[in-house]
């Protein structure tokens, strides 16, 4: 019997170290979706006040309350034109 406790020790540690990681990337995915959201979001509020598209990304943080933690995502900002919705990309840092 005693044989079994390193055994069941490892077990436990290694499923809670996997569940530890699935939850931690569910959060990460719901942040990046919330990013998402608020960049669609102030774009599409800029184009309502103003009649037109950001037309970069510096504007768009500067004029609109979006925020990001830079080290750990990328934003690619694409304009098309002042009356078309820009190409908007968010990449998660490895």
């Amino acid at each position: 019997m005693k044989k079994l406790y390193p055994f069941l020790f490892f077990l436990v540690l290694l499923l809670f170290s996997r569940s530890i990681s699935a939850f931690s990337e569910q959060s990460s995915a719901h942040q990046k979706n919330r990013l998402e959201e608020a960049v669609h979001k102030s774009i599409v509020t800029c184009y309502i006040q103003n009649g037109f598209y950001p037309e970069s990304l510096d504007y768009l943080l500067s004029h609109y309350p979006v925020s990001y933690d830079e080290k750990r995502y990328i934003i690619h900002y694409q304009p098309v034109a002042a009356n078309l919705m820009p190409d908007v990309t968010i990449l998660e840092r490895n």
